[in-house]
């Protein structure tokens, strides 16, 4: 009798055992597919519509501020803080407006300046702006992407006409033309590697890849993606190289392989997504202008952003 009550409670014990090791690991099980649940799932990240239909250009900064064109008012730059939280950072030279943000390896602010035919430069301790470089015979620099040596690249659309331009601007500060005739140039980005150079056509809804060398010149022009419905503007890449395409008017932001297979598609709050950007601690979240409210959404993806590759 002793023994078989024993056997008993050994027998009750085992089962609680297992029932807790049952309950921990779906408890993991849980919380790993909860993980994998808030990917792709975008949210509003400012609220107050506190910039103008021309926002764009969001960019990240070393300490993780995130920068944006228009805040208020055209011919701004409004600065986010990682808790959401929009203020003025710069007024621009009268005459100005910006489009595209990027940082330099210094760590300086290059801005599209579309209405002055500028890439402007930002110094982050004195604020000073400066032309880094300019051309009269631009359309508009619309959207600008940087190499790791500091090559500078400008989509050039010429909305009226449906057409486009691409423009290299070197450590000199010139702009040098590398195509004309092509499509409503617009998004423009750089694959982690520095071999690739992505530009995307509004107009015609087309993605296209160039080879890149060191010096910043292009070769072997192909197509990788075509989308049948709605245009697009800004993109960024993450350290995979996958391609992350906004589009404009439908509401999403289309993540495309380096071949131009689309992967995933993720709504945003806001109809008219206007550019891209990667922030956060680790570079995973994704920071989204909106040009119908005004607002950034944000949304985590599981691999970091070009910015990001160590």
């Amino acid at each position: 009798m002793v023994i078989n009550h024993i056997n008993h409670w050994v027998f009750v014990l085992l089962l609680v055992g297992a029932g807790a090791c049952s309950s921990k690991s779906s408890e993991t099980e849980i919380k790993e597919m909860s993980s994998v649940d808030t990917l792709y799932k975008s949210q509003p990240f400012t609220s107050n519509s506190e910039f103008t239909g021309g926002i764009e250009g969001p960019a990240v900064d070393k300490n993780g501020v995130l920068y944006v064109v228009n805040f208020e008012k055209q011919g701004t730059i409004g600065k986010v803080t990682p808790d959401g939280k929009a203020s003025l950072f710069v007024n621009l030279p009268e005459g100005s407006t910006g489009n595209g943000i990027r940082f330099n390896s210094k760590g300086e602010m290059l801005i599209a300046d579309y209405t002055g035919h500028n890439v402007l430069k930002v110094d982050m301790e004195s604020l000073a702006i400066s032309v880094y470089a300019h051309h009269d015979e631009l359309n508009q620099p619309n959207d600008i992407a940087i190499m790791d040596n500091d090559i500078v690249f400008a989509s050039d659309p010429d909305w009226k006409n449906s057409k486009g331009q691409i423009w290299r601007v070197g450590l000199d500060g010139k702009f040098v033309l590398l195509e004309t005739d092509m499509g409503t140039t617009n998004g423009i980005e750089v694959s982690p590697d520095n071999k690739t150079l992505y530009v995307n056509e509004s107009v015609q809804r087309t993605v296209w890849a160039y080879d890149l060398n060191e010096e910043g010149e292009i070769s072997n022009k192909r197509l990788i993606h075509t989308f049948e419905d709605f245009g697009m503007d800004g993109m960024r890449v993450d350290t995979d190289g996958d391609l992350y395409v906004t589009r404009h008017g439908k509401g999403t932001v289309a993540k495309l392989s380096p071949k131009g297979d689309l992967l995933e598609e993720i709504k945003m709050t806001g109809e008219k997504p206007s550019n891209i950007a990667f922030g956060g601690s680790d570079g995973r979240t994704a920071y989204v202008t909106l040009q119908d409210n005004g607002n950034i959404d944000t949304f985590l993806v599981e691999k970091p952003g070009r910015e990001f590759v160590k």
